[in-house]
C-alpha cells in the first residue's frame, strides 16, 4: 500500500472522528475527549492535508479556520423571502392572536412555543447536502454572502448525512454571554472600543471580510425553520426541527407544543425563570402554528405572516444600591453624572454603573447617593436607573447637586437651555482626550491606529497637545511609546499624512462642533467651501442652509468665536490639511436638484445613493420641501413620502434613479 493510499485512508478516518466529536461538543453539549486530544487530532489532519493539498475536501473541519480576506461580501438574492414577525407586549395580545387564528381556521390549532433567540438571521443554503452558500438576512429580499465566515462557526454542518438535492435552513447566529464577555475583556485591555451585547458582537464577527477573525470569536448557531427541501416532506413544523437535529443542526430548544393561551403563558414563564442562566440571549419568545397546511391557509399580511407572533419580554428590573456618582466630561464639555451601583446581574451581564443623562434626570427621579434603585437595560443594552426605593432611602441622603468647577481642569460650569452642563475650558484635559480620539475616528480624519489607548499614550507622554500636533510627530519619538515599535510607527505617521486630503466635509465633522453630523457637515462644507469661509459666515447665510435651525446656527457661530479656533485653523492650514472642498463630479445632469432618500432601497445604502447624485451634481438633502425635485422611495417610505406626495413633489424608486444618473449596480 503506498504512502498515499495510507494517508487517504488515515484522512477520512480523522474527519470521521472529528466531526463526530464536534457534533457532541458544540450541538449535543456532551463531549468524550478532551480539548488537548481533539486538537491532536485536528493537527495531524492538518500536516496531512499539507502534505496531499489535492486530497482536501470543502467539508473538511480544517476548513472552519478561516480563508482569503474578501474585498467585499457579494449580494445574495433569497428566494424565499426572510420575513420578521409582529411583536407583541402582552398576555392579552397573545389570547387575542390565538382567538383570532382559531376564528380563522374554525378551530384551536397546535403551536410551536420557542425562545426568541438574540443574534443575527441567517440562511444556510445545501446542495446534494453541502454547505454552499450562506447568507444574512439584509433587508428579507436580499442579503449579504458571508459564507467563508459561516463556515468558520463549528456548529454548522458544513455537510449534512441525508445529501438531499436541496435544503435551505434559516438560523440566529449569536455570540455566546462568556465568548461575549472574554472578548469584551480583551477589547478593554486593548484600549479598543466595547460591543453593547452579544448581538451587536456576532453582528460585527459575522461581517468580517477576514473570516480568520470571525473564527476567533467563537459563534454559535440556533436553527429555527426549513426554507426550501427537495426530496422530502413534512406535514409539521415539529418534523422539520427533529430532521433537521438528525441531520447535526444546532436546533432551537426549550421548545414546546401548546394548544391554548393558558399552555403558551406558562412556557413563556417558565422561560423567562431561566432566562437569566442560559448560555445565550433571547429578547422573547415566538410562537407560531404546528402544521405547516395551516400556515398556508392563513397566508400573509403585508410584511408579516399571520400563522406567527413574537412576544417580547419586558426589560429585566432589579433592585441594587448606589453607592456614588461621579462625572465624565465628554468631548464637548458636556459633564456626564454615572452611577455607581453594587454590582447586579441583568440580561446576562454584571451592571455596576449607569448613565444619570443630567442633572434633571436626577432631580425629576430624586437620585440620591445611597439609595436604593431600581435598574433595567434600555432594550437591554444600556444600564440605567428607573426608579428610587423612597422607603429604605438612608437619613443621611441628601439631594445631589452638578459641581460648580469641571473635574478636570477646575474651571467653572454652565448649565445650558438642554439641561447639560459644561465646562467652560476648551483646553480641559478631559475634553481634548476624547476631542483628538473623534478627530482621528472613522467617520472624521479616518486615521487607521490612532485609537484611545494611542490618543492617551501620546498625550502622556508630551508629543501632542492637540490635534495640529498630530501632524507635526515624528517617527521615532512615536515609535518609542509602549506596543509601537517603529512598523507601527511608520503606519500610524502614514496614516496621519493621508489624512491631510480627507476633505473638508470630514474636517468640519473631526472638528467636534455641537450638532454638527456628518451630514451637517457636508452641508456647511458644500454650501461654504472653504473652513475660512465657513468661519466668517453670519447667522443669517447659516440659517439659509437647508435643515439648519437656529440652535445648529448658534453652536457652529459659537465654535467660530473662539480667539483659539481662529488659531487652529490657521494651523491646520500650515500643517498642509485641505481644508476647501472639492466635489469630483461626472457630469452635471442634476445640477440644481435637490432629492431627498427615505425608506431602504433595494440595493444601495443611502450614503451610496447620495454619492450618486452628487456624482451628477445633484444635492441630497434630509427633508421634503416645494424645492425639492425628487423622492427616492424605497421600503417602508414613511412621512417623508407622504410629505412628498402632499407637495406633489416626484416619487422615484432605486432602478429609476440609477437610469437618470445612466448608472448601473
Amino acid at each position: 500500500m503506498t504512502d498515499r493510499i495510507k494517508a487517504e485512508a488515515r484522512i477520512g478516518e480523522l474527519r470521521r472522528v472529528l466531526k463526530h466529536h464536534a457534533d457532541l461538543y458544540y450541538v449535543q453539549d456532551k463531549p468524550e475527549i478532551s480539548d488537548y486530544e481533539y486538537d491532536k487530532l485536528f493537527y495531524e489532519l492538518v500536516a496531512l492535508e499539507e502534505q496531499y493539498p489535492e486530497l482536501v475536501t470543502d467539508d473538511s473541519p480544517t476548513r472552519r479556520v478561516g480563508g482569503e480576506v474578501l474585498d467585499k461580501f457579494e449580494k445574495v438574492t433569497h428566494t424565499v423571502r426572510m420575513g420578521s414577525l409582529s411583536d407583541v407586549f402582552s398576555y392579552e395580545e397573545i389570547a387575542d392572536f390565538v382567538t383570532k387564528t382559531a376564528a380563522a381556521l374554525g378551530h384551536t390549532p397546535v403551536f410551536s412555543v420557542e425562545p426568541k433567540i438574540d443574534g443575527l438571521s441567517v440562511s444556510l443554503l445545501y446542495e446534494n447536502g453541502k454547505l454552499t452558500v450562506g447568507a444574512t438576512r439584509g433587508n428579507g429580499d436580499e442579503g449579504e454572502n458571508v459564507t467563508e465566515n459561516l463556515k468558520t462557526v463549528k456548529s454548522i454542518p458544513l455537510s449534512v448525512p441525508s445529501a438531499l438535492p436541496l435544503l435551505e435552513v434559516r438560523g440566529e447566529v449569536y455570540m455566546p454571554r462568556r465568548r461575549f464577555e472574554a472578548l469584551n475583556e480583551k477589547r478593554e485591555k486593548n484600549g479598543e472600543p466595547l460591543f453593547a451585547n452579544p448581538r451587536n458582537a456576532a453582528a460585527g464577527s459575522l461581517r468580517q471580510l477576514d473570516s480568520k477573525i470571525a473564527a476567533a470569536r467563537g459563534l454559535d448557531i440556533m436553527v429555527f425553520n426549513v426554507q426550501r427541501i427537495e426530496g422530502m416532506t413534512f406535514t409539521s413544523h415539529k418534523a422539520e426541527l427533529d430532521f433537521l437535529e438528525e441531520e447535526g443542526f444546532h436546533v432551537v430548544p426549550e421548545r414546546v407544543l401548546a394548544d391554548s393561551t393558558e399552555q403558551i403563558i406558562a412556557h413563556i414563564e417558565r422561560i423567562g425563570a431561566l432566562r437569566e442562566g442560559l448560555p445565550y440571549d433571547i429578547d422573547g419568545i415566538v410562537i407560531k402554528c404546528d402544521d405547516l397546511s395551516e400556515r398556508v391557509e392563513l397566508g400573509e399580511n403585508a410584511s408579516t405572516p399571520k400563522w406567527a407572533i413574537a412576544y417580547k419580554y419586558p426589560p429585566e428590573r432589579k433592585p441594587t444600591r448606589l453607592t456614588d456618582i461621579v462625572i465624565q466630561v465628554g468631548r464637548t464639555g458636556v459633564l456626564t453624572p454615572k452611577a455607581i451601583l453594587e454590582p447586579v446581574r441583568l440580561a446576562g451581564t454584571s451592571v455596576s454603573a449607569a448613565t444619570l443623562h443630567n442633572i434633571d434626570f436626577i432631580r425629576e427621579r430624586d437620585i440620591r447617593i445611597g439609595d436604593t434603585v431600581y435598574v433595567q437595560k434600555a432594550g437591554d443594552i444600556i444600564p440605567e436607573v428607573v426608579s428610587v426605593e423612597l422607603k429604605a432611602r438612608p437619613e443621611d441622603a441628601v439631594p445631589y447637586e452638578m459641581p460648580s468647577v469641571c473635574p478636570s481642569c477646575g474651571e467653572r460650569t454652565v448649565k445650558d437651555d438642554e439641561a447639560a452642563t459644561r465646562c467652560t475650558n476648551p483646553s480641559c484635559p478631559a475634553q481634548l482626550e476624547r476631542s483628538i480620539t473623534h478627530f482621528a475616528s472613522r467617520d472624521a480624519m479616518d486615521i487607521d491606529g490612532l485609537g484611545p489607548a494611542v490618543v492617551a499614550s501620546l498625550l502622556e507622554a508630551g508629543l501632542i497637545r492637540g490635534v495640529c500636533d498630530l501632524f507635526r510627530l515624528e517617527r521615532d519619538r512615536v515609535a518609542e511609546l509602549d506596543r509601537m515599535g517603529k512598523r507601527s510607527a511608520d503606519k500610524l505617521i502614514r496614516a496621519i499624512e493621508h489624512a491631510k486630503s480627507a476633505g473638508l466635509d470630514r474636517l468640519i465633522y473631526a472638528l467636534g462642533i455641537r450638532n454638527i453630523g456628518e451630514k451637517a457637515a457636508k452641508a456647511l462644507a458644500s454650501a461654504f467651501g472653504s473652513l475660512t469661509a465657513l468661519a466668517a459666515a453670519d447667522r443669517e447665510a447659516l440659517i439659509a442652509i437647508p435643515d439648519f435651525g437656529e440652535i445648529t446656527a448658534d453652536c457652529v457661530i459659537d465654535y467660530f468665536s473662539h480667539p483659539q479656533t481662529a488659531t487652529l485653523i490657521a494651523e491646520l492650514e500650515a500643517c498642509g490639511v485641505v481644508t476647501t472642498y472639492t466635489v469630483t463630479a461626472t457630469d452635471t445632469r442634476f445640477a440644481g436638484l435637490t432629492f431627498v432618500l427615505t425608506g431602504t432601497l433595494p440595493h444601495l445604502s443611502r450614503d451610496e445613493a447620495a454619492a450618486i447624485i452628487e456624482r451628477h451634481g445633484g444635492k441630497a438633502s434630509s427633508s421634503v420641501s416645494a424645492k425639492t425635485a425628487y423622492v427616492v422611495a424605497g421600503e417602508k417610505a414613511g412621512s417623508k413620502l407622504v410629505k412628498a406626495q402632499t407637495l406633489g413633489v416626484a416619487v422615484i424608486d432605486e432602478a429609476t434613479l440609477l437610469e437618470m444618473a445612466g448608472e448601473t449596480l
